[in-house]
């Protein structure tokens, strides 16, 4: 596999110490980036080397950089959106847990190039004991200079600070998770403005994910053009996915942007245990359009080919099902998680989940009535693209999916159906 951000997980958490880190090459890409760029230098490298957003979006990260106003009377922040709470994903957890310090120097130059003075790590709440590995990093880092006044006697000053949220997933939004950061309940806000112009309190903010802020140094040192290279040309480098499911050895995989979706499956991850066939992949995290065993044959792991395939990569969460899973009940369980973590904000997505989970239940219990299947379709799409944030997308798109693709799954529930079968079987 091609390492990049994984190159010092063999360490077992080693990295964590700053002096491991440093032995291993750590810092180096800060102290190029104060001493040899500017901070229009730094962002015009990351534009160079077509690094996307690893938080679910896929935005270019430069030119999301590029929107922050050079001129603000407000001051400037960097926030790292840690709060990875999307079914299906661990790789930020093991980026924090294995190699801190690359998170911090990543959010270092990001913030250097940016302008800003004051930068937050927002961590998911039951990540404490990561939150406490995190802490202690940030410690080393401040006793080494590389965090607070002078910056390796660059004149730059920086503080970091590590804020833990209280488990709610609709603080993976980003102005969501701002609101929290202020000490709020976590709505979303309405956007525009967009937080690069009007973030965290009210001044210029750009919130990035922990795998895009920790691969930054790796650009610095080797270069945009390098960086790009790894992977295609609309998305440069490598990905971290965390693949679960029916596969014999589950975990978190790192591989050039444009590999084969399968060959992960089959030949890192060891193919589907006990010879049993592919059913079903999800590619990106619950959120995100189920793909059938046919369908994967042709998908590259780049945000290109998975939309072309009618899904999204999103936060690299790869959920395997083999023939033994029924589709409607892993749909189900979802529907569950995101009506429980609806902020109940908007009438959509807060009545919505419920009453799509309602009907779950109903045929959960072999209950179903004639029409149910498609009640439940009709009731995703008065979801679908109607709610405050990208939620109700969230918990709209799965279901719509998975009836599309596997509707025998879901008729074999309705109570109509199952008399239809035992008067045949009779």
């Amino acid at each position: 596999m091609t390492q990049v951000l994984t190159s010092r997980f063999h360490l077992k958490g080693e990295a964590c110490d700053i002096a491991v880190y440093e032995k291993t090459g750590g810092y180096t890409g800060l102290a190029k980036a104060l001493k040899e760029f500017t901070p229009d230098q730094v962002i015009e490298e990351v534009k160079k080397s077509a690094l996307r957003g690893r938080g679910g979006a896929g935005f270019p990260t430069g030119m999301k950089w590029s929107f922050v106003p050079k001129e603000s009377k407000r001051p400037k922040y960097v926030v790292c959106n840690a709060d990875e709470s999307e079914p299906g994903t661990g790789k930020d957890r093991d980026l924090m847990r294995y190699d801190p310090h690359q998170l911090i120097e990543g959010m270092i130059i990001s913030s250097f190039a940016l302008g800003s003075h004051a930068a937050y790590i927002y961590i998911r709440g039951e990540y404490w004991f990561i939150k406490e590995i995190l802490e202690k990093a940030v410690a080393q880092a401040y006793a080494k200079g590389y965090l607070g006044k002078n910056i390796l006697g660059s004149g730059y000053d920086l503080d970091m600070y590590v804020h833990p949220g209280a488990g709610a997933y609709i603080c993976g939004e980003e102005t969501a998770l701002l609101e929290s950061l202020e000490g709020k309940r976590g709505h979303p806000r309405l956007k525009p403005p967009f937080p690069a112009v009007v973030g965290l309190y009210g001044g210029p903010t750009v919130v990035n994910n922990v795998e895009t802020l920790a691969v930054v140094p790796h650009i610095i040192l080797k270069g945009g053009e390098w960086y790009k290279s790894l992977g295609t040309e609309k998305s440069g480098g490598t990905k971290l996915f965390t693949v679960s499911g029916h596969v014999a050895r589950p975990g978190n995989y790192e591989v050039p942007m444009g590999y084969p979706l399968l060959k992960m499956i089959n030949d890192d991850c060891g193919g589907i245990p006990g010879g049993r066939r592919l059913k079903a992949i999800i590619p990106g995290g619950s959120s995100v359009p189920i793909l059938t065993a046919e369908e994967c044959e042709k998908v590259n792991l780049d945000y290109e080919s998975v939309a072309a395939a009618g899904t999204m990569l999103g936060s690299g969460g790869v959920i395997v099902m083999d023939e033994t899973a029924d589709i409607f009940e892993s749909t189900r369980n979802l529907t569950h998680f995101y009506k429980h973590e609806s902020c109940g904000w908007c009438t959509p997505c807060r009545e919505g989940t419920r009453w799509l989970f309602n009907v779950f239940e109903r045929m959960h219990r072999f209950e179903g009535r004639p029409g149910d299947v498609e009640l439940l379709y009709d009731l995703a799409d008065k979801i679908l693209g109607k709610s405050f944030c990208a939620l109700g997308d969230a918990a709209a798109m799965p279901v719509q999916s998975a009836i599309k693709k596997f509707p025998d799954d879901f008729h074999r529930r309705i109570k109509h159906t199952l008399v239809q079968i035992n008067n045949a079987a009779d």
